[in-house]
């Protein structure tokens, strides 16, 4: 297990790539479950088989815990994430010690298992240990959580040569949808239990949050971004 210096209350980017640059999801149903995962992985106990236990349910009621589990211990806070075909971004709070490497632990074991056994592969799905990087700056913070759940987000829209601050309102409008962004939890237009909307939401309302990312998307308000310093 990789584990991190964090002391508790810090905030950690988070980077897990796929091994040589390829997809760690193939179909929507591995995307859906790498959702369920952050849902229910996110958990001090394990429970056996967990993913048998939610496959009859419709997406939606899936993110909701069977009432014969034990009540959930979480082992971090989700703040933000973005799934992005050969990787994935995650901003998480460490509330427990040591709780995002176990986390991180928990969800790269159970993916890349149900990857192989899916898939009949033997090798190792991600590109070695995930990449972090501990969060001190406010500013940073704000500015990171667009870039995760915002313009990664718009890195998968179907028409990608589209140029993101002149189709902004279009693009936004379609990510707050796309479940595999966190934007649309923080905007109150999904309705899951992935994310934990207070601390972005203690800066910002859905209103502030949306002419904030038209701005970092134009241009017109930057912040220097040290992405290559996650390690």
């Amino acid at each position: 297990m990789r584990r991190e210096p964090y002391s508790l209350g810090s905030f950690v980017h988070v980077i897990k790539r796929g091994n040589r640059g390829l997809a760690i999801t193939r179909d929507e149903r591995d995307r859906q479950r790498f959702l369920l995962s952050l849902t229910h992985l996110n958990d001090a106990h394990t429970v056996d088989n967990w993913y048998r236990d939610l496959d009859h349910r419709t997406l939606l009621s899936a993110f909701e815990r069977p009432k014969s589990w034990h009540k959930q211990k979480k082992l971090t806070e989700i703040v933000c994430f973005c799934l992005v075909g050969n990787h994935f971004h995650l901003l998480l709070k460490e509330i427990n010690e040591s709780g995002i490497s176990r986390f991180m632990q928990k969800l790269g074991t159970s993916l890349a298992k149900t990857y192989n056994e899916k898939y009949k592969e033997t090798g190792t799905l991600f590109q070695g240990a995930y990449k972090s990087r501990t969060i001190n700056d406010d500013v940073y913070f704000r500015y990171l959580s667009a870039y995760i759940q915002v313009k990664n987000c718009f890195e998968t829209y179907p028409k990608r040569k589209l140029d993101y601050a002149a189709n902004f309102d279009k693009m936004f409008e379609w990510a707050m949808r796309c479940p595999y962004s966190s934007l649309g939890d923080f905007m109150n237009v999904l309705k899951r239990s992935i994310t934990d909307q207070q601390f972005l939401s203690e800066i910002f309302t859905s209103e502030e949050y949306g002419v904030f990312c038209r701005d970092f998307i134009s241009g017109r308000a930057t912040y220097e971004l040290s992405l290559d310093s996650v390690e």
